[in-house]
């Protein structure tokens, strides 16, 4: 198994990482079992993520619905046609407009072959994602692990991942993504489940530390 595809799954998962790390046992005490969060890939998931970059959830979803409601069909075609004013009317900010005409420009002139990327390796993924001016290691990290379901996507770049790895980890200060790489190995192959559980338990984190939206 390389994806994450039912609850099962995710159980499976969970049971591998808490045999090898007490904490995240406790944290499924704590949180119970994390959502599975999966969503819809190619250009429509895609354009999701990148909606939600660096906005808190309940703005992401205002935006989205308005995306829907003024600019679909929200397809390569037919986005490509509409002006930054009509973008930027539904809520977008000029390097979101700028990253979604990069990603438009690139499925429409077959530079990025979104359909071939379940196919591919996840290193490989990533590379074709992060080619696309705008599009960073994070958008890619989550469109594995959301849209592709692959079990050993690790963001660690998030900012909610960061902050809830710290204070599940007892570190004294918020760990930085190279960090984060280097605390998920030994979590490898199921990295993905590592970062739903601490999502997860981010939510619980008292008020005053949770201030940022966890991304899916």
């Amino acid at each position: 198994m390389t994806t994450i595809d039912t609850l099962d799954d995710l159980q499976k998962g969970i049971e591998a990482l808490a045999g090898r790390e007490p904490r995240f046992a406790a944290m499924m005490r704590e949180t119970g079992m994390p959502p599975l969060r999966r969503r819809d890939g190619g250009y429509r998931g895609l354009l999701h993520i990148v909606t939600g970059q660096q906005v808190s959830t309940a703005s992401a979803a205002a935006i989205w619905a308005r995306m829907e409601e003024s600019l679909s069909p929200l397809e390569p075609g037919h986005l490509d046609g509409l002006d930054d004013t009509r973008l930027q009317a539904a809520g977008l900010s000029r390097p979101k407009i700028r990253t979604i005409r990069s990603l438009t420009r690139a499925v429409l002139d077959g530079t990025l072959d979104l359909e071939r990327l379940g196919a591919m390796a996840d290193e490989d993924v990533h590379a074709a994602l992060t080619a696309i001016k705008g599009i960073g290691p994070w958008t890619a990290d989550v469109y594995l692990l959301a849209c592709l379901g692959r079990r050993d996507a690790w963001p660690a770049g998030d900012l909610a991942l960061q902050t809830a790895t710290a204070a599940a980890f007892d570190l004294d200060t918020r760990p930085d993504a190279r960090r984060m790489q280097a605390l998920g190995m030994p979590w490898r192959p199921w990295r993905a489940v590592a970062a739903r559980l601490i999502w997860a338990y981010y939510r619980t984190l008292p008020s005053n530390r949770n201030r940022i939206a966890d991304p899916i």
